[in-house]
């Protein structure tokens, strides 16, 4: 591999200091002062190592030019010999003057010692898995004959309601593995959002089909920029993500008319998107043969704490048949996880909360009438550098207890504000977000789940809420207020995980969201929330909303 030309470090050194500020943004500027005033240029500069996504910045063609404007003309004519580009002329004019196609970033990448291992979101074609440990507790076996029985019969729907951390995606692939025993040849498709949850249903499958397979079965990666064959597949898991399922329709109106055929079972996990309009019509399609099942997986069956119609729609698509846990002498399944050491058990407190204001039913009503905070507002608290004062020293004091600390922040520009400041006093803190580039986001994924002892912090915007397994991480700071039950439920099942599944006796949740919501702050009662949605109804019954 070629040596950088000119490390990125080097291009922070030799910016003008006022292009670091606008590089690092004027907020966590304010923040860096607010907490080091004799921090000066020399802590912005150090800071800005940390705060700046480089495969962002050059992506972005001003910021890049600025970039590229920095560098020695010596280095501007390595960098264009790199390109295989002659370097006659003025260096700087020919570099500002390229097209900057994806050849020519990679190579910029190298040249600022980016290693650009940024392959594919999927690998291409399937891969054979060969054939025996991938067992289940008591109570996800039982929950897995439940759904059994009703995958064969019947409707042939069912969904399957475990709290995160209770082993949805196991219990749901020992499922698909005896499908696929009883049914050979057949095809599973296995439907997602989200480059964590289908990569974490395929590595689990091939996982689980090495010990209790009975065959060699195709595993197809079906998402991103994957361009694959379905043609030939006749035995099998298609792990399709839903939006390229969406967009191959668009090219391919017979894409899932092909697949459909094949295919017996389907599995949605997250269900409680499936009644999306464009998510419900690739269920439907997937689902006409006579024998085909479907399950669908969720920790929250249910859209909203607010929206009766909703959740009831959701209850129907699945025909009101959902299985959860039953654990004998427990009315609440998840305390009994959480007493036998399945599940954390969480210790709940909030930060700049001081209304101390409780909800009367006319705020509650209120509440349900707007289902989210506006984005507006959270610019606001987001850019106010009191309480983000607040959150960097919540955090700082969890690592002095955990060794693993989740952060969720309340925007791209937030989240990396908040790493920053934190790596500014001395703690090991990554961040990632939806525009992370692939390699910073796999990167800092694996240090986080690294056996190293030192304290380590990740915050991140709009991913690792769904199919992140990190089981170290013990504490979480909440700092993305929401009113949405399932966003919240789902982010503190991330540091949920027990000391049976691999994680911790116990976690803390540090949080901004009000815990006077219905289900906010109390894991049990977050778990129950629906229940009532999914009560059996009587064929004159569906259609019809179950609460009033």
């Amino acid at each position: 591999m070629a040596q950088p030309g000119f490390s990125f470090s080097d291009v922070i050194d030799s910016a003008p200091i006022d292009l670091v500020h606008s590089w690092v943004g004027s907020a966590t500027a304010r923040l860096l002062s607010a907490i080091d005033p004799s921090g000066g240029e020399d802590g912005l500069r150090r800071a800005a190592r940390n705060a700046i996504d480089v495969e962002s910045l050059i992506a972005e063609q001003d910021s890049r030019s600025s970039l590229l404007k920095l560098l020695p003309q010596d280095k501007q004519r390595e960098l264009l010999g790199r390109l295989g580009l002659s370097d006659d002329g003025d260096p700087q004019e020919a570099l500002l003057g390229l097209r900057w196609a994806a050849r020519e970033l990679r190579g910029l990448h190298g040249f600022l010692g980016l290693v650009d291992d940024r392959a594919p979101d999927v690998a291409v074609g399937p891969r054979r898995v060969a054939v025996p440990g991938y067992g289940l507790f008591d109570h996800q076996r039982q929950a897995a004959r439940r759904v059994r029985a009703m995958l064969y019969e019947g409707e042939r729907r069912a969904i399957l309601h475990l709290p995160t951390g209770g082993g949805k995606t196991r219990t749901a692939i020992n499922l698909v593995a005896e499908h696929l025993r009883e049914n050979e040849p057949s095809v599973v498709v296995w439907l997602a959002r989200g480059h964590e949850l289908l990569e974490q249903a395929a590595q689990e499958f091939e996982k689980a089909w090495a010990s209790v397979g009975n065959r060699p079965v195709d595993v197809v990666r079906y998402w991103g920029d994957a361009s694959v064959d379905l043609d030939d597949l006749s035995d099998g898991a298609v792990v399709l993500g839903l939006d390229k399922a969406a967009a191959e329709v668009k090219t391919d109106a017979r894409f899932l008319d092909r697949l459909a055929v094949k295919t017996t079972l389907t599995v949605f996990d997250e269900a409680h998107q499936a009644i999306a309009p464009s998510y419900r019509r690739v269920v439907d399609a997937l689902t006409l043969r006579r024998d085909a099942s479907c399950l669908g997986l969720t920790a929250t069956p249910g859209r909203t704490w607010s929206d009766i119609d909703a959740d009831a729609r959701l209850a129907e698509f699945f025909a009101r048949q959902k299985v959860s846990l039953e654990i004998d002498g427990y009315a609440n399944p998840v305390t009994a996880l959480v007493d036998e050491g399945y599940l954390a058990r969480p210790q709940f407190r909030t930060v700049a909360d001081t209304s101390g204001m409780e909800l009367s039913p006319a705020d509650r009503r209120a509440l349900a009438r707007s289902f989210d905070l506006a984005d507006d507002l959270i610019a606001k608290l987001a850019d106010d550098t009191q309480w983000n004062l607040l959150v960097v020293r919540t955090v700082l004091e969890l690592a002095e207890r955990h060794s693993r600390i989740l952060v969720f922040g309340a925007s791209v520009a937030h989240c990396r504000m908040i790493a920053t400041a934190v790596s500014a006093m001395g703690v090991h803190c990554d961040f990632v977000t939806g525009q992370t580039g692939m390699r910073r986001r796999a990167q800092a994924v694996v240090r986080f789940k690294s056996p190293d002892r030192r304290p380590m912090v990740l915050c991140n915007f709009g991913v690792l809420t769904t199919g992140f397994d990190a089981p170290a991480a013990s504490a979480a700071v909440i700092a993305r207020p929401t009113r949405s039950l399932v966003l919240y439920s789902q982010m503190v099942g991330r540091v949920i995980r027990g000391t049976k599944a691999g994680g911790t006796d116990s976690c803390e949740i540090v949080t901004v969201v009000n815990p006077d919501l219905p289900g906010f702050g109390d894991v049990a009662e977050a778990f129950t929330n629906w229940e009532d949605v999914w009560e059996p109804a009587s064929p004159r019954d569906f259609g019809s909303s179950p609460r009033s």
